[in-house]
């Protein structure tokens, strides 16, 4: 069935009272536009998809039946089924369809269908459909036209991403991709440009302009073209009586004395040779120049004053994820936009610059095979212009994969031109992680791309929203910073980034932010010196928080008593205890990390653990509120003390002995010695696994021959098997595989279930 027949047929369904219409994959920006109109159409409709988008509650409020996923039952009593294009024949809702002879339309055979009774003005082209015909919408709503629309993503300006209007006009962006251009009946054409894209549907750039052609000389009224596309020219040639627009050739309409600025364009609209007057448009960019000026020749060949294009123009707020900013502030800006071809991405990123950032950070998901084949030397071309590009795997927008198209070949082939400024991340996480890491006060951050790398604009503007929240709470002699990396605070010295660093510099300023955090449901991880800690490579949500400022480093010695402060290295106290004279505390040598951590672990060594020498344990509890608790009072375990699962501890009266400072010495030589002897010199995080009953870990691992395994940068360490040790170079998932390693041999070979005593934190 064409694509006419196909809109002819869906005619005949919409006139029927109370006809069904399922959409499968509703939630999607050009499916959920189809649904709302169905509706104000008096249609029943349900639809199905993955995931929940932003309009899915309103027109569920209007009677929208939506079920999460794709079952046969869901399309149940439906007269027809519609489909966006990423969607397969194998889908279970078609194939029952198809099994039960329900007629199936693609959504621009609907839409088109839709349309049919109303002036249909048609905004078309390779890029800027979106916003143009925001822009056109709008300037026929403020000229009391009350038209209908449809616009392709998420509107500020309107709950709803399409509407029926009572007006005679609906306007609409059509899709080219899927060749269905042949579906609509327009009054009025307006064509933006036509460049080379959707080659896995055209056979080359002359098809692909055949299809605008027909469809602008099918325009009943007005055909509308861009002077300044070399396509567009060769279509005027063909469509004598079609208007003209141009920022840069003479054209019927013409755009100077052109301003851009951050956030806004102003420029001159000419109308054959007579100045109009100047424009202010609030969106930045010389393409949204171009856009707009098309909306306003469109406008005007439908009979509109220019003073209402001006008024409209003044106030319209983009479409969703083009130019969006998600964050911006004195330090950083977080933008992201739509832009998934070689032309839009160099607009955008001429448009981030007139922000005046020190510099740009461009994120870029490549969308669909056929797209990164055909066009990646332009891509690469295009995001050279980035000072750093960070690229990652390619959205398949449920393409089927091309052999050799990769999103590593496609940094590749970007390497070629941007060189070393290319940084390649295949998930979105990595990608997320990656950016927080070379993010600098000044930077703009520019998402790019048609999949859902948007994730990864909103989860950084998240973090800086919350980081300027938490910013207000803290004093200047704290220490507070965004994405700190975390390998500068382990012994291991491996970890991606902490959303949050927090020193407090006093328990004030802590009982304070630690409040806010829990009321804001924030996670707070305590890092003590990071000496038994392993933090994967995509770091810690949330705040960590390190109690290294000199409050918390306090030590008070009362006659064979010590008042340590959670923040102080048990090495000092180990060596301020022998100064008095004092002894009890020489296992602790031996231990690399602070008391906090200790007390939260109940570490030791030496066959002595922390809280046998604890008699009082002060610490701040879940409420943020200050506590103390005697050792008999606290729940005690090997390795582990539950109450520091929710609470922080900030210091404790430990109980010595009086021993006479040689002695002391002398005990502290013997355990440095055999500590020296036994344990790797190189960067670790102490012992990996608990010693099990049976055997002793690191004697377990070296009789499975495991001694000196390497993966990446990490090491099973020749000198004690049970530690993990940093050649240089290291990543988390390097010591993680050496972890799974030594567990999976020693569970197939001995029957040992090893457990960690490395903590492992992160995402």
């Amino acid at each position: 069935m064409s694509s006419k027949q196909g809109t002819d047929l869906a005619v005949e369904l919409l006139a029927r009272p109370m006809s069904k219409f399922h959409l499968v994959a509703v939630s999607g920006s050009g499916m959920i536009g189809v649904a709302k109109l169905l509706m104000e159409k008096g249609c029943r409709v349900s639809g199905t998809d993955l995931q929940m988008g932003r309009q899915i509650p309103g027109l569920q409020r209007l009677g929208l039946e939506f079920n999460i996923g794709h079952k046969e039952s869901y399309q149940s009593g439906a007269d027809a089924l519609v489909y966006s294009s990423a969607i397969r024949p194998e889908n279970p809702e078609r194939r029952e369809a198809a099994a039960r002879g329900i007629p199936q339309f693609r959504r621009a055979e609907l839409l088109g269908a839709l349309c049919q009774p109303r002036r249909l003005q048609v905004v078309c082209g390779t890029h800027g459909k979106t916003t143009t015909t925001l822009l056109l919408t709008r300037i026929l709503e403020v000229a009391g036209r009350n038209p209908g629309y449809y616009i392709g993503a998420d509107v500020p300006n309107y709950e709803f991403s399409a509407g029926w209007g009572t007006g005679a006009e609906i306007v609409i962006e059509a899709d080219e991709s899927d060749g269905t251009l042949d579906c609509y009946s327009p009054d009025g054409v307006l064509v933006l440009n036509i460049e080379e894209d959707h080659l896995d549907h055209y056979r080359d750039l002359t098809a692909i302009e055949e299809a605008f052609y027909k469809l602008a000389q099918r325009a009943q009224r007005t055909v509308v073209l861009c002077a300044d596309d070399p396509v567009c020219r060769r279509l005027k040639s063909r469509l004598l009586s079609a208007k003209t627009y141009a920022l840069e050739n003479a054209a019927d309409y013409e755009a100077q004395e052109i301003r851009l600025e951050a956030g806004r364009s102003l420029f001159k609209v000419v109308e054959s040779g007579v100045v109009l007057g100047e424009v202010v448009l609030t969106l930045s960019g010389k393409h949204n120049v171009s856009n707009a000026l098309g909306a306003i020749a469109m406008a005007r060949s439908l009979g509109v004053e220019f003073s209402t294009c001006c008024d409209a123009l003044g106030g319209v707020c983009g479409a969703s994820r083009r130019f969006e900013i998600r964050h911006a502030d004195a330090e950083y800006m977080v933008a992201d936009d739509y832009a998934h071809h070689p032309s839009e991405i160099s607009a955008t990123l001429a448009a981030a610059k007139l922000f005046g950032r020190r510099r740009i950070l461009a994120a870029f998901q490549p969308h669909r095979y056929s797209r990164s084949q055909h066009l990646q030397k332009e891509f690469a071309t295009a995001l050279a212009a980035a000072d750093q590009i960070f690229l990652t795997d390619i959205y398949a927008a449920g393409e089927e994969p091309i052999a050799g198209v990769s999103g590593q070949a496609f940094s590749a082939e970007v390497v070629k031109v941007a060189g070393d400024r290319v940084c390649y991340e295949e998930t979105l996480r990595g990608l997320k992680t990656r950016l927080s890491q070379a993010m600098e006060p000044g930077d703009c951050v520019m998402t790019l791309g048609a999949g859902d790398i948007s994730k990864v604009a909103g989860e950084l503007a998240e973090d800086l929203q919350l980081f300027r929240e938490v910013q207000k709470l803290v004093d200047a002699e704290s220490v507070f910073k965004l994405y700190e990396p975390m390998s500068r605070h382990t012994s291991l010295r491996v970890g991606g980034p902490a959303q949050m660093w927090f020193e407090p510099s006093n328990e004030e300023v802590l009982c304070r932010v630690w409040k806010f955090c829990r009321n804001k449901g924030v996670p707070v991880t305590t890092i003590g010196r990071g000496s038994n800690l392993l933090v994967r490579d995509n770091g810690i949500r949330g705040l960590c928080l390190h109690l290294g400022r000199p409050t918390f480093n306090r030590l008070e010695i009362v006659k064979d008593r010590i008042y340590a402060g959670a923040g102080l290295r048990l090495k000092q106290i180990v060596n301020e205890a022998r100064k008095a004279g004092m002894g009890g505390f020489e296992f602790m040598e031996g231990i690399p990390g602070n008391l906090g951590g200790a007390l939260r672990m109940n570490a030791g060594a030496m066959q002595s653990s922390t809280f046998e020498v604890v008699e009082r344990v002060r610490y701040l509890n879940q409420d943020g509120e200050i506590s103390e608790l005697t050792r008999e009072e606290v729940e005690v375990h090997y390795r582990h003390v539950p109450m520091f699962d929710r609470c922080l501890a900030l210091g404790a009266w430990l109980k010595g002995v009086p021993v006479a400072e040689e002695v002391v010495r002398e005990k502290l030589q013997n355990y440095s010695r055999k500590r020296w002897d036994s344990q790797p010199a190189a960067p670790s995080a102490g012992c990996t696994f608990k010693n099990p009953e049976t055997i002793a870990a690191g004697r377990l691992i070296d009789e499975l021959g495991l001694k000196d395994t390497v993966r990446g940068g990490a090491r099973i360490s020749a000198v004690h098997a049970n530690f993990i040790v940093n050649d240089g170079g290291a990543r988390a998932s390097d010591v993680l595989e050496l972890i799974e390693l030594m567990r999976r041999k020693a569970r197939e070979e001995r029957g040992v279930e090893l457990e960690l005593e490395v903590i492992v934190l992160g995402e």
